[in-house]
């Protein structure tokens, strides 16, 4: 039996935070970076930015966005890639959702806290 209960509304900040979320837990991952996204490109694609992050949805599938700073030892094509399938995999999981896809910008390379100038 089903029942119309009402509707359900997700919140565009919703698939923001899922996805910055996700992939700050990345291993590799320093933090977030600003993009740049003009206030023109945002509005002709409708999308929904914050902390390093950038959603629309186009035809009901989910396009990302993010710009990351990685840890010096890190392997940057392995976090990318680590950083796609987690964002796709939270997406689809909790809000049901297909991903088109999840793009990835590296946008720096923190330092270790203990560097003391110069690279190794």
């Amino acid at each position: 039996m089903t029942e119309n209960l009402g509707t359900v509304t997700i919140a565009p900040q919703v698939l923001v935070t899922i996805a910055r979320l996700t992939t700050e837990a990345v291993p590799g991952v320093a933090r977030m970076a600003p993009g740049a996204v003009s206030g023109t490109t945002r509005l002709l694609n409708r999308a929904t930015t914050g902390e390093g992050v950038r959603v629309w949805v186009v035809d009901g599938a989910v396009n990302v966005e993010v710009n990351v700073v990685v840890s010096r030892e890190a392997n940057m094509r392995a976090v990318g890639t680590q950083i796609q399938r987690d964002v796709a995999r939270a997406v689809e999981h909790m809000l049901g959702m297909p991903v088109r896809e999840v793009n990835v910008n590296i946008r720096d390379v923190a330092p270790t806290s203990d560097e003391t100038g110069g690279w190794a």
